[in-house]
C-alpha cells in the first residue's frame, strides 16, 4: 500500500502534509559525495572542535561580495561618499541572522532548504519552488560569469565573449578539489578571499581616506530617507546582499561536518557553525566596506560622482591614485571574486537540483549542466551586443534574484520556527520574530527595486 494512503498512525519520522496524509521521508544526503566527510573530534578541546567547523561560512560569504555587490558599492561611494556605510552594516546584520537559520535548519532537521521544501510542501507547490530556485541560480551564475570575464578583460585584455567561455573551467576545479577533499575546496576559497583582502588593503592605503568620516559613515543618518537618490542606492545595497542561492548552499555545506546526533552535540555544532558564518560574514562586510571606501576616497573626493561601471572604475584608479599598481590590484580582486562566486554558485546549483528533484547524475555532469545553462545568456549577450549590454544583463540578474528571494526566505523562517521539524533546536521566539521582520523588510525593498526597474 502507498504510504500516502495508509490509515495506520504515521511513524515518528513521517512527513505529514496539511491534509493529514503522510509519507516516508526520502533519506538522501546533501552533496552526497562530501556529506559528513570533515571529521569533528569528539574528545578534543573546544577550540579544536570549533576549527573543524571553520570553512562553510567563507563559502557563503563569497556571495556577499560578488561582482553584483561591487557595482552598488562603487556607485554608492562615488555618489555619496561614506554615508552608505551604515546601510552595508545593516544589511550584513540581516545576513548573519538569516544564515544562522540555515545552519539551524540543517543541523536540527538533517535537511537542506531544498529538501525541506520538497518534504514540507505538496508537489504542486514544491515544483514551482524548484523552478524559481533554478532560475535564481542561473541569474546568480550569469552575474558571476560576467564579473569573471570582465576581470580577465581588465587584466589580460581577453575579449569578453572568450572570457565568458573560459569561466566554464571552474567546473573542473570544483570537481578536482572535491575529489581531494572538501577542505581543499574551502582552502581554495579562503586563499582567494585573502588575495582580495590584500588587494583592497593596498588600494585603501594608497587612497588614504579620511578615517573620521569613515567612522561617521557607519552611523545612521536621516539623509538616507530624505534623499530619494540615496535611498534608491541604499535599497540596492540591501536588496543585493541576501541572495537565494546562499540560503540553499549554507544549509547543505554545513552537513559536510560529521557532528554527533545527540541534542547536546547538535547544539554545539549549531554554536560553532553560527560562529563560523558570523566571522566569515564580518569579513565580507570589510570587503564590501572597502569597495565603498575606495570609491568614496577616490571618485567622490575628486568629483567623479557618476562612476558605476567596473571597467570605468578600474581605468580611473591610476590617474587618481598616482600608482600603476592600483588598477591591476582592482582587476585581480575582481577576478578572484568572480572565480569564487562561480564556484559557490555551481555548488548551490547542485544542491537545488538534488534537493528538490533527487536527481543522481555523475558530479561533472551535474555541474556542467548547471554552468552551461548560465553560459548561454552571458555568452550570447557579450557576443552580439558587447560590453555595454553586459551591464544591463547584470542589473537584470539582480532583479531576477529579487523576485525569487521571498520564495526562499519565507520557507526558511517557517521551517526553523516549527518544533515538529527541528525538535529541541527550534528557533526561540525572539529569533523568529527578528527573522520575520528582516524577511518582510528585505521582501518589501526588493519588491520596490523590482517595481522601479520595470517602471523605468
Amino acid at each position: 500500500m502507498d504510504a500516502r494512503t495508509e490509515t495506520a498512525a504515521p511513524p515518528a519520522d513521517a512527513v505529514v502534509s496539511a491534509d493529514g496524509s503522510w509519507r516516508k521521508p526520502v533519506l538522501e544526503r546533501s552533496l552526497g559525495e562530501v556529506f559528513r566527510t570533515v571529521q569533528v573530534a569528539g574528545h578534543a578541546s573546544s577550540w579544536r572542535r570549533l576549527t573543524a567547523f571553520f570553512g562553510p561560512g567563507y563559502l557563503v560569504a563569497v556571495g556577499y561580495m560578488d561582482p553584483g555587490n561591487w557595482a552598488t558599492s562603487i556607485a554608492g561611494g562615488s555618489k555619496f561618499g561614506y554615508a552608505l556605510l551604515f546601510v552595508a552594516l545593516l544589511s550584513n546584520i540581516m545576513a548573519v541572522i538569516l544564515q544562522s537559520l540555515c545552519a539551524r535548519l540543517a543541523i536540527g532537521s538533517g535537511r537542506d532548504l531544498a529538501q525541506a521544501c520538497r518534504d514540507g510542501y505538496p508537489r504542486w507547490a514544491a515544483f514551482p519552488l524548484w523552478l524559481l530556485a533554478e532560475i535564481a541560480i542561473i541569474a546568480t551564475d550569469v552575474a558571476e560569469v560576467i564579473g569573471t570575464a570582465i576581470g580577465l578583460n581588465l587584466l589580460f585584455g581577453i575579449p569578453l565573449e572568450i572570457g565568458v567561455l573560459l569561466t566554464s573551467l571552474d567546473v573542473f576545479v570544483v570537481l578536482l578539489l572535491q575529489r581531494l577533499g572538501f577542505r581543499y575546496l574551502e582552502a581554495f576559497i579562503i586563499a582567494m578571499l585573502g588575495v582580495i583582502a590584500i588587494c583592497f588593503a593596498v588600494q585603501i592605503a594608497l587612497a588614504d581616506p579620511e578615517w573620521g568620516a569613515v567612522i561617521r559613515g557607519f552611523a545612521p543618518t536621516t539623509d538616507i530617507v530624505r534623499n530619494p537618490e540615496m535611498l534608491y542606492l541604499a535599497l540596492g545595497i540591501i536588496g543585493a546582499t541576501v541572495m537565494p542561492h546562499n540560503l540553499y548552499l549554507h544549509s547543505a555545506i554545513v552537513q559536510t561536518r560529521a557532528f554527533g546526533t545527540s541534542t547536546r552535540e547538535k547544539r554545539e555544532a549549531l554554536k560553532f557553525a553560527t560562529i563560523d558564518s558570523t566571522v566569515a560574514l564580518s569579513f565580507a562586510l570589510l570587503i564590501n566596506a572597502s569597495i565603498l571606501i575606495l570609491a568614496a576616497a577616490t571618485f567622490y573626493k575628486s568629483g567623479n560622482t557618476g562612476v558605476a561601471e567596473l571597467g570605468q572604475a578600474q581605468s580611473l584608479l591610476h590617474p587618481l591614485l598616482g600608482s600603476a599598481i592600483a588598477p591591476t590590484l582592482f582587476g585581480i580582486a575582481l577576478l578572484c571574486c568572480g572565480m569564487n562566486s562561480t564556484v559557490t554558485a555551481t555548488l548551490a546549483g547542485q544542491t537545488v537540483m538534488e534537493g528538490f528533484l533527487h536527481i543522481r547524475l555523475p558530479a561533472w555532469q551535474r555541474r556542467l549542466i548547471t554552468r552551461s545553462v548560465a553560459l548561454l545568456p552571458a555568452a550570447g549577450v557579450t557576443l552580439f551586443y558587447g560590453e555595454a549590454e553586459t551591464a544591463k544583463l547584470l542589473i537584470l540578474s539582480q532583479v531576477v534574484l529579487s523576485l525569487q528571494l521571498p520564495f526562499a526566505i519565507v520557507p526558511l523562517v517557517q521551517f526553523t520556527a516549527s518544533r515538529s521539524k527541528l525538535g529541541d533546536l527550534v528557533s526561540p521566539r525572539w529569533l523568529t520574530i527578528a527573522a520575520g521582520i528582516i524577511a518582510v523588510t528585505i521582501i518589501a525593498l526588493n519588491v520596490k527595486l523590482t517595481w522601479d526597474y520595470f517602471a523605468g
